[in-house]
């Protein structure tokens, strides 16, 4: 090989060398992140995120006033007819007076702020999880007993033992009694069916089968916190096939929604209920079944 060509080859050498180099250069420039840049990113998702609750509040809202807007247009329509016949004008009159009334209730009582599902659900998480944890330090049943109280709806009663005896109503939160050891807590279904006490319209009803359509009608209709519910109720027992459930899984330490149904049962009847939850089928996602002294159940028969 000539001189020349060995100096071409070397030439080309620490050529393609630089080139390497360069690019390497390069590639590292690329993967290092300018915390500036960072920081205008993280404000801009910021933003977008304070955007988007914003937005969802608005929509919310919006449906709220439209609905108002259609209650007050009925009305308005109602008392309009009314004065242009006279023979239906009594009726039409009070159509029209209830559609306004509704109309501005609805307007001032819409929400101005609403909570995420998933927000609830994380908190409940952490008290379910402590809650959890304690219970086995103290060896405690699987078993849930919710017990009717004078002043309040019910507690959570958890027993260690698999024979025992109801502590009294004020005792807790940890119960030493010999034949009553255990935690009796506070329901977390307690205020909601207190909540769902006070928007009903009628009585509360004092049989299983309207009781269990009361409940699976809140947790549906008034607490939004399940797609579908519906109620299978026999002799001292009711099964309530539940999907959609909004605070996740439904098996967790006191879930609002079993709580809900239990503490239900257990203050609509004025006895303990005993609740247990199992996976569902392909027809629901779980299965939560409420039992109770059926020695003192008489009405059943109608079905739910």
């Amino acid at each position: 090989m000539s001189s020349l060509d060995t100096d071409r080859t070397e030439t080309e050498t620490e050529t393609e060398t630089e080139t390497r180099q360069s690019s390497a250069d390069t590639t590292a420039t690329d993967d290092e992140i300018d915390p500036t840049d960072l920081a205008a990113q993280v404000e801009l998702l910021r933003d977008e995120n304070r955007r988007l609750r914003e937005e969802y509040v608005r929509a919310r809202q919006s449906r709220y006033r439209n609905t108002a807007l259609g209650l007050g247009a009925i009305g308005l329509v109602a008392v309009a007819a009314g004065l242009l016949l006279p023979d239906a004008r009594e009726v039409l009159v009070a159509l029209g007076a209830t559609g306004l009334f509704g109309a501005v209730l609805t307007y001032y009582l819409t929400p101005s702020r609403f909570v995420a599902a998933e927000v609830g659900e994380r908190v409940y998480t952490a008290g379910a999880s402590n809650l959890a944890a304690i219970a086995d330090e103290l060896g405690l049943r699987e078993q849930r007993v919710y017990v009717p109280r004078e002043t309040a709806p019910a507690r959570l009663y958890v027993p260690q033992r698999a024979a025992f005896e109801l502590p009294d109503e004020d005792a807790g939160p940890i119960v030493v009694d010999e034949d009553g050891r255990g935690l009796l807590l506070e329901a977390t279904g307690a205020e909601l069916f207190a909540a769902f006490q006070r928007s009903l319209t009628g009585d509360l009803a004092a049989t299983p089968p309207e009781l269990a359509m009361q409940l699976t009608d809140a947790l549906v209709e008034q607490f939004e916190l399940v797609d579908s519910a519906t109620a299978d109720v026999e002799a001292g027992r009711a099964t309530v096939a539940i999907s959609g459930s909004a605070f996740g899984p439904v098996d967790r330490f006191d879930h609002p929604i079993g709580s809900f149904l239990a503490t239900g049962f257990a203050a609509g009847l004025e006895r303990p209920t005993t609740l247990t939850v199992t996976p569902g089928d392909d027809r629901a996602d779980w299965l939560l079944t409420c039992r109770w002294d059926q020695d003192q159940d008489s009405s059943t028969e109608d079905g739910a």
